[in-house]
């Protein structure tokens, strides 16, 4: 299991001098939002040339946004009940993001469309993790979310116990030392942490990519074992997410 990073350095065109981040400032940290989407029967029964013209719509509202934020989407079609589609957003700006969504909720398809659930979070480095991880570059700048292509995406939300916070810390981190050594024994699991505290209803957001979905199961259920996930007061619900491209996840509504 990985952590997200940082540390991809970009080409520029060889036009002038190269401009380097100065060091002593602070890396821009980023806004997140898992949006999911439910689509209301009565879409489905409507004539299939306008629900045409609804994809269509929405599909041309994304890519027109994908140059201005990070963006990702998926269909929960087969694996949830009450979602269909995932919109995985991401940019340092919060009015991006709030184009991005106002934009959507002028499309002719929002009108049929119910945001079941929704989570906000921020990234930051990591108060425990300070090793690298085979499957990762350096480890210890986190603020920048690098998602990739893997099949899966499995999203929730938690919430760690008062008690927790009420340990010492030198015990917290004893815990979470032993956690993320057995997480490391699933290298096909990459973690996407991100904060939330004060500004959702969680603490935490996890987003885990991997290619095998019996990989993160076998995970998940070792690190119930560990001695941290007994002070987890809140971890649901979870997400299964299937990684689409735009066409295909409007497609799948119907």
């Amino acid at each position: 299991m990985t952590d997200s990073t940082a540390t991809e350095t970009r080409r520029r065109p060889r036009v002038g001098p190269v401009r380097v981040r100065d060091a002593s400032k602070p890396a821009p940290r980023q806004l997140v939002r898992f949006a999911f989407y439910r689509v209301m029967p009565e879409w489905r029964r409507l004539d299939p040339a306008l629900k045409a013209r609804h994809r269509e719509e929405l599909a041309a509202v994304l890519s027109a946004h994908t140059a201005r934020l990070l963006l990702r989407t998926y269909t929960l079609v087969g694996t949830r009940g009450d979602v269909d589609f995932m919109i995985w957003a991401v940019s340092e700006e919060a009015e991006r993001l709030q184009a991005l969504f106002a934009d959507l909720n002028r499309t002719g398809l929002a009108g049929y469309l119910s945001c079941s659930h929704s989570y906000t979070s921020m990234t930051k480095r990591s108060t425990y993790v300070d090793v690298d991880h085979p499957n990762t570059g350096s480890g210890r700048d986190r603020l920048v979310l690098a998602p990739g292509s893997r099949r899966f995406l499995f999203v929730y939300p938690f919430v760690k116990s008062r008690a927790w916070w009420a340990l010492p810390a030198e015990e917290r981190q004893r815990m979470m030392e032993e956690h993320i050594r057995i997480g490391h024994q699933f290298p096909s699991v990459k973690i996407n942490t991100t904060y939330s505290f004060g500004l959702d209803d969680q603490e935490f957001v996890v987003a885990f990519e991997t290619d095998s979905a019996a990989d993160f199961l076998d995970c998940v259920q070792v690190l119930r074992d560990t001695e941290a996930s007994s002070y987890t007061a809140r971890d649901v619900p979870s997400f299964t997410c299937i990684r689409t491209e735009v066409l295909e996840m409007l497609e799948s509504l119907g």
